[in-house]
């Protein structure tokens, strides 16, 4: 159905006004400072990222302390976020525009998109906030809205797709292009909503909405099926002498790169399989402690985990990373999916 777009202008950003949540990347124009929001929110909760935004502003609070960042640090602050590629994306982009003598992010579409780790939705959410361009973000809010006013079936997933809503919706936008953009992410998130049913009767936009007229807001967006995950089952060895504990640094490239992580074996172990396996590597034990089971969930991948803390006679033959637990919990930083047995050791 052909849908006249420029009617939701008006009401959306009357809602927008009255309904419109407090957050602190709003409170900004700079353009730092909306880059750091957009790509912490990729993937996170908004009230999870409150926290980390102020703590990474507060230590980094320009470009050019985000260039000059140790990594290890850069980490340690982005620990708890997880998707840790995108802290090593911030911090690449940051350094090759400080090198370019630049101080602050493009004002243009085309080249925020040459950047590392921002691609087309994050280059269109920060041209729009920060610099009043007409490039509508598109993300999965916009497109669960857009779908549900169209009755649209096809897979949002598809690029086509996208891009098809990204021209519609850049040829409506008014000149407060900010607060355009950010009136639909924000109608995604409190009212069209992706679990349950949406609250269409709070719905500005009820009144052009197919979905809502024929009742099938349920049927949409269509989504294609992700694969089912690949399960790997871990023990987790926190290991400790003298006080000290052994973490080692991940690999530079793959999974988790860079991260530091206590050792670990790729099985689930009982405990006394596991004596049989501290025998075999000769760690003489002084104690041993089961901890509980985890799991976590990776986009195409879950940890089954089991953990034990280890209290070690003497020193093991392997080399390892020995460090207190205050170091541990101020200067290393651990993968999300190992951190409920780091918490282990602060009872």
């Amino acid at each position: 159905m052909n849908i006249d777009l420029e009617q939701i202008v008006k009401p959306l950003l009357k809602w927008f006004q009255k309904e419109k949540r407090d957050l602190p990347w709003r409170k900004t124009n700079d353009s730092y400072r909306i880059w750091i929001s957009e790509i912490m929110l990729q993937q996170t909760r908004v009230e999870a990222v409150k926290e980390y935004y102020k703590r990474f502003l507060d230590e980094l609070p320009t470009l050019k302390e985000l260039a000059m960042v140790e990594e290890d640090q850069l980490l340690k602050l982005w620990q708890g976020l997880g998707y840790y590629s995108r802290a090593r994306n911030l911090h690449k982009c940051a350094k090759i525009l400080i090198e370019q003598g630049k101080t602050e992010l493009p004002r243009d579409y085309e080249k925020l998109k040459k950047l590392p780790g921002i691609g087309p939705y994050a280059a269109a959410s920060i041209g729009s906030i920060a610099y009043q361009l007409k490039t509508p973000a598109i993300d999965g809010n916009v497109l669960r809205v857009m779908t549900r006013i169209h009755e649209d079936s096809r897979d949002i997933m598809k690029q086509k797709v996208r891009e098809e809503y990204f021209l519609k919706l850049s040829k409506i936008m008014p000149n407060n292009t900010r607060d355009f953009t950010e009136s639909l992410m924000e109608l995604g998130a409190l009212i069209c909503l992706p679990n349950g049913f949406p609250l269409c009767q709070s719905c500005p936009l009820s009144f052009i909405c197919q979905s809502y007229k024929n009742q099938t807001m349920l049927q949409y967006p269509v989504k294609k099926k992700i694969e089912k995950r690949k399960r790997e089952e871990k023990t987790i060895l926190i290991l400790e002498y003298k006080d000290k504990i052994a973490i080692q640094k991940r690999p530079d490239n793959g999974l988790l790169a860079s991260l530091y992580e206590f050792e670990s074996i790729n099985e689930k172990l009982s405990l006394e399989e596991l004596k049989k396996y501290l025998n075999q590597k000769k760690i003489k034990i002084m104690n041993i402690k089961q901890l509980k089971e985890a799991k976590h969930i990776f986009s195409h991948l879950e940890w089954h985990m089991v953990g034990y803390h280890i209290i070690c006679k003497i020193l093991p033959e392997k080399e390892y990373l020995w460090v207190t637990k205050e170091e541990l919990e101020t200067k290393y930083s651990l993968p999300t999916a190992i951190m409920i047995y780091a918490k282990d050791l602060k009872k």
